[in-house]
């Protein structure tokens, strides 16, 4: 299963894509998002490589962010 996390700068949202789940979210909540599937890992062991996905996915996205914010310096 892999996780993809795209950005829609016009929207000012991400979108987070897992098999048939999707969700969208402002963009200000990616950090609460990256803390929120880290906890998840941690609460749930058994579980911890799907959730290693998505935090990979939004850490991905996390880092493209900055180095767009970098470039437009």
């Amino acid at each position: 299963m892999k996780t993809i996390a795209t950005y829609d700068s016009a929207a000012g949202t991400f979108t987070l894509e897992k098999n048939i789940w999707r969700g969208t979210f402002p963009i200000a909540d990616l950090p609460k998002w990256l803390v929120f599937y880290r906890h998840q890992m941690q609460r749930y062991p058994a579980q911890a490589g799907n959730y290693a996905l998505d935090v990979e996915a939004l850490e991905m996205l996390a880092k493209q962010l900055e180095d767009w914010e970098r470039r437009a310096r």
